[in-house]
């Protein structure tokens, strides 16, 4: 199993910023992906950005490419999600989520990963 706990969410107006944390705890010594979801108030769930076991080729959603960056610390063992340039529609409760290898950041959200935090929410306002 993976524990996840995130933090850092908050109130913006549009074209701040913000950075989500999260951070991982686990028994095991297997290698695993990271990744960060978001959902908004109509239910719609969307792959934000992820990261596999190394920090080469993270995943971006077309929607906040060149905005956010995602970043991991492996002996934190944390994800990071900096979002810069916020907009209303970034409005969502973020989620942290987590899968054991083989994992693959741009094929996380099917199936959905196991693990998941309690989320944070993140609100834009205009």
């Amino acid at each position: 199993q993976v524990h996840l706990v995130e933090s850092g969410g908050g109130s913006v107006q549009a074209g701040g910023s913000l950075r989500l944390s999260c951070v991982a705890s686990t028994d095991s010594r297997r290698n695993y992906c990271m990744g960060w979801f978001r959902q908004t108030s109509k239910n719609t769930r969307e792959k934000v950005a992820a990261m596999s076991t190394g920090p080469v080729n993270p995943f971006y959603a077309a929607s906040v490419k060149g905005r956010f960056t995602v970043s991991r610390d492996f002996a934190k063992n944390t994800l990071y999600l900096q979002m810069n340039n916020l907009r209303p529609e970034d409005t969502a409760v973020y989620y942290c989520a987590a899968e054991f290898f083989p994992c693959n950041a741009h094929h996380m959200e099917s199936p959905p990963p196991p693990y998941w935090g309690q989320g944070t929410q993140v609100t834009v306002s205009a």
